[in-house]
């Protein structure tokens, strides 16, 4: 499995992308993890509802934009990892529920490696610390294959997340790493994540 590192961009740029390359694999194409940070922008899962963004519309300074994945409204900003995740499940003969499982237990092999407890929630996909969340899924499967991916908030502002329920759920609360240990590097967490990641996958 590839690791694709494309530093800060835009939103739509990845998005886009990611929509062209999984419409163009082929049976042989080798999968890819993509390395990313955005600037501020909310995204809006394919089940999400208006009533999940909290402020008038107009108000926030934040674009919006509604994309293809699951799931409800997210933030995601400077700060945050994220690891797209281009993988042909049909090839791996598994399932969305069985790839999400991958990807939750990932990240929590990551947070156990900062002394950091973990938990999930039943029908609430991501990983939690002490009933906070800390990282979430959002999937599209096309044609056997899934795109998009997990966000792991690491050291940014959390701030904007006020302005929504995040991934649907009123009165959310969200951490993120730099809150729960010190010396915390997103270059570092996005090495050790990735490698967990494939490492997790190709095994299944």
């Amino acid at each position: 499995m590839k690791v694709v590192n494309l530093d800060q961009q835009d939103y739509l740029t990845t998005w886009e992308k990611m929509k062209r390359f999984n419409a163009e694999r082929k049976p042989n194409t080798e999968d890819e993890l993509w390395i990313v940070e955005h600037p501020s922008v909310f995204t809006e899962g394919i089940s999400s509802k208006p009533e999940h963004f909290l402020l008038e519309t107009g108000v926030s300074k934040i674009p919006i934009v509604k994309t293809d994945r699951g799931g409800q409204i997210t933030y995601h900003g400077p700060g945050q990892l994220i690891i797209y995740c281009l993988i042909d499940l049909k090839r791996l003969g598994i399932g969305v529920k069985k790839i999400v499982s991958l990807i939750e237990q990932s990240i929590m092999g990551l947070l156990a490696d900062y002394q950091i407890e973990s938990h999930l929630k039943e029908g609430a996909p991501g990983v939690y610390v002490n009933g906070t969340k800390i990282a979430a899924l959002g999937l599209k499967v096309k044609n056997g294959s899934m795109y998009h991916g997990l966000s792991l908030n690491v050291d940014m502002d959390l701030s904007p997340f006020a302005q929504i329920n995040p991934c649907g759920y009123q009165g959310l609360k969200v951490t993120q790493l730099s809150d729960l240990t010190d010396n915390v590097k997103l270059k570092n967490v996005a090495n050790e994540l990735s490698q967990i990641l494939i490492k997790n996958v190709t095994r299944s």
